[in-house]
């Protein structure tokens, strides 16, 4: 039995790609600016930088979902 990955339509797959950058590069920004942050008042820096990084690594694993969708 072969497994085999799922097919999507286009227009889903065009959605996944465009949700996997903008989580990525908006993450990105929030931990810049948690450490940024994190100079002057560190509990704040760190409440700003958690969520930034588990944000990229949503966009990481959607790249990942998005590699295995058929075309």
């Amino acid at each position: 039995m072969t497994s085999q990955a799922p097919v999507r339509p286009p227009k889903q797959r065009h959605w996944t790609e465009k949700l996997s950058w903008i989580l990525i590069y908006a993450g990105l920004f929030t931990v810049v600016l948690g450490i940024a942050t994190a100079r002057q008042d560190e509990p704040l820096g760190w409440s700003i930088g958690a969520p930034g990084g588990v944000a990229v690594l949503a966009g990481v694993v959607l790249i990942y979902i998005r590699s295995r969708i058929k075309p």
